[in-house]
């Protein structure tokens, strides 16, 4: 049998919820006292129970829905016995607002939710309901890791703000470029929310960060001219994931300066102060001024999350004395720099 729209609102059973009612059935058979009800020749409640007997051979029970407002005593009944997340309820409530009701008869009250009243009916907040919204008309593929728990609302919303401001705010810069600095928005696979330093956190707390594939995937190959140099920012979790980017880009990897941060920042495997500044180059670029500097800069770090010293950038100013340069993912604007990418903060 097919399920009645209304019954969708709400999830399945997990796995574990599943295999409980399966271990029952099996011990018990099945509950006469709670037949599968149907409204419309679907399933208006009993999915699950449905299901599960439909695995053992079994032939519940049926009865058609005859009283009021079936949209109703389908939140009615689910609200009441359903264990349901902050993320499943703010799921249903979008799939719930504007939702309209089927009259069974000309007598009957119906009434049809705003996003306010399901919010409210679902106990979440209204903004909440409005970014399920967004995801459902902007990344509908989403919608299933959210409900499974697998992805948050927020880490979602995140992630679509992202694309749109990469879409919308990053137009290709005209021209080649000698030299490209880049400090790109590394994702992780965590956001240290466990961490001793919580207060700090990871990436994601701080800006919309993203993924080595998206990073590979900027067109910083059209951007750079045949003889060019990349300076690239990585940290040590990531440093093979950089050597991806670098190839991506159109560049062989040649040196690195260490940023010694002095100040520590915590880590999983070590109190972490450093930052590779990556040297890299496309054709031949060698620097144009012979100045030696030391490999190792120890410069304290400033509080401000991914912030880095402008020392650097005065090094790569030295070191190459002519040229058009760009600042991927940059803070600020800086005379004699073009910049492209979305701001890291």
């Amino acid at each position: 049998m097919q399920y009645h729209e209304y019954a969708n609102l709400f999830p399945m059973m997990s796995a574990d919820e599943r295999a409980r009612l399966l271990d029952d059935m099996q011990r018990n058979g099945y509950d006469e006292s709670a037949p599968i009800v149907t409204y419309q020749g679907k399933i208006l409640d009993g999915r699950n129970r449905y299901e599960v007997a439909q695995e053992l051979g079994i032939y519940p029970p049926t009865v058609e829905y005859e009283g009021g407002d079936a949209l109703q005593y389908v939140i009615r009944h689910n609200l009441n016995r359903r264990h349901l997340s902050e993320t499943q309820r703010a799921i249903i409530a979008a799939r719930l607002a504007n939702m309209p009701s089927h009259r069974p008869n000309k007598s009957a009250n119906l009434r049809t939710y705003s996003q306010p009243d399901a919010a409210e009916l679902l106990n979440v907040s209204t903004r909440m309901v409005t970014s399920v919204k967004a995801i459902e008309r902007e990344a509908p593929e989403y919608l299933p890791r959210i409900e499974n728990g697998e992805m948050t609302v927020n880490a979602v919303m995140r992630e679509v703000t992202k694309a749109a401001r990469l879409e919308n705010n990053m137009p290709v810069p005209d021209g080649k470029y000698r030299i490209v600095y880049a400090d790109p928005p590394w994702k992780y696979g965590d956001t240290m929310s466990g961490s001793l330093d919580a207060s700090y956190g990871g990436a994601e707390k701080h800006y919309p960060s993203m993924s080595t594939d998206e990073i590979c995937s900027l067109p910083i190959k059209d951007l750079a001219e045949s003889n060019a140099v990349l300076f690239l920012w990585a940290t040590s979790p990531l440093l093979e994931d950089a050597f991806r980017v670098i190839k991506a880009w159109g560049f062989d990897y040649k040196t690195s300066f260490v940023w010694d941060k002095i100040k520590h920042n915590f880590g999983h495997y070590n109190s972490v102060r450093h930052e590779f500044l990556l040297i890299c180059t496309r054709g031949s670029c060698t620097p144009d001024n012979l100045k030696l500097f030391d490999s190792v800069q120890s410069i304290e770090r400033t509080e401000k999350h991914s912030q880095k010293p402008e020392e650097f950038r005065e090094i790569i100013d030295t070191l190459y004395t002519h040229g058009k340069r760009i600042e991927l993912f940059g803070r600020a604007s800086i005379e004699g720099w073009d910049r492209w990418g979305n701001e890291p903060i």
